[in-house]
């Protein structure tokens, strides 16, 4: 993606009021011609200008059906260019902070994808029937556009956490064996979630591919997780819900599939940030809920519905996420179609498309 600019120093020193201000003038005088999405793990005043909330797979739909010409996406750099993916030609997608991207997602780039791919491919043992086993990749949302392009260009898909189960069921069905990129837990809970047992799942480690290669197992896994994590997500602990439990004996705890496989099965349920606002939205008043997710959305569930307990079982701040500020959403308003400008090579675009509408046709 090529976003070189970022946001000048005087956008950033202004009161946050004065700021409010002016981005609601900018979208009174601008109208339909601007959309702007909002993460749910944005601070709450850019909640609160958003047109659309949501999750990185909400957006992308959000993104791919919008009418405005200019798309300020307010999240982190993952989801802005998948945004420029899905979007007309004719449409400007804006990233108010070239900054923010996403640990997890460069976790895996493309020369290490391009290298194990080769390794498991020729890993690969013969059949009975005289055909090699058939690799289908499958790469979650929080990943860079590079990488949907290789699963565009190889047969895979795109997935999310709310859909991650039905894009297993969906590359087995057309081969033997998943790579999954980039997140090894989200990888390992999808695969208990469909029936394996958590050691039959192998990690492959990108900066150890020689000694992986050695390894015999990878030759008829039926499913290899990328080595890689949210930063966020890895920060809760089978003690921090432990001590929820014995503080708030009956409350409800529900984690994000993004967590270690201990602290998911310690948890009551599981689920996307969508299945947790759902969760929250079901609950009945004087229930206690403890999440595990990031703090941005746990305290705005817990201002949106007072009459229900809601407590995160840490608070893990996602610091990527909190470089969007109301500066930079400003100047993205004010200098529509320039600051922060999103691109994707056209042929990049083209493939990770492809991996793109097959996860939009699962969901």
């Amino acid at each position: 993606m090529s976003q070189a600019e970022t946001c000048p120093r005087e956008y950033l020193r202004r009161p946050d009021e004065e700021l409010i201000q002016a981005i609601r003038a900018v979208k009174a005088q601008k109208g339909e011609t601007i959309t702007i999405l909002g993460h749910h793990y944005q601070d709450a005043a850019i909640i609160a200008l958003s047109d659309f909330i949501g999750d990185s797979f909400k957006l992308c739909r959000d993104a791919a059906r919008a009418s405005a010409k200019y798309i300020i996406f307010c999240g982190v750099r993952f989801m802005a260019e998948s945004a420029r993916v899905v979007a007309r030609p004719d449409q400007v997608v804006q990233h108010p902070e070239a900054t923010a991207g996403c640990p997890m997602a460069d976790m895996a780039d493309i020369e290490q994808v391009e290298e194990a791919w080769k390794i498991l491919t020729a890993m690969q043992g013969e059949r009975p029937q005289g055909r090699r086993r058939r690799i289908v990749p499958v790469t979650y949302m929080n990943s860079d556009v590079e990488i949907k392009a290789f699963c565009g260009r190889n047969g895979g898909v795109v997935c999310t956490s709310s859909n991650a189960a039905r894009a297993f069921e969906w590359a087995w069905r057309r081969g033997e064996t998943i790579l999954f990129l980039p997140d090894e837990h989200l990888g390992v809970n999808t695969a208990v979630q469909s029936g394996m047992a958590p050691e039959d799942v192998l990690v492959w480690d990108p900066a150890r591919p020689q000694q992986e290669e050695r390894d015999e197992r990878f030759a008829t896994a039926d499913l290899v997780v990328w080595k890689g994590y949210c930063h966020v997500h890895t920060h809760f602990t089978l003690d921090q819900v432990q001590r929820a439990r014995a503080q708030y004996p009956g409350a409800h705890v529900i984690v994000h599939p993004e967590c270690p496989r201990e602290v998911v099965a310690a948890a009551d349920s599981n689920g996307s940030t969508a299945a947790i606002v759902r969760r929250v939205a079901e609950a009945a008043p004087g229930e206690t809920i403890c999440i595990g997710t990031e703090i941005n959305l746990v305290s705005r569930l817990a201002r949106e519905r007072p009459e229900v307990k809601i407590v995160p079982l840490s608070p893990s701040l996602c610091p990527n996420m909190a470089r969007i500020t109301l500066g930079s959403l400003l100047w993205c308003l004010e200098c529509l179609g320039e600051a922060g400008a999103v691109r994707v090579d056209p042929e990049i675009a083209r493939d990770a498309l492809s991996a793109l509408q097959r996860m939009l046709e699962l969901s």
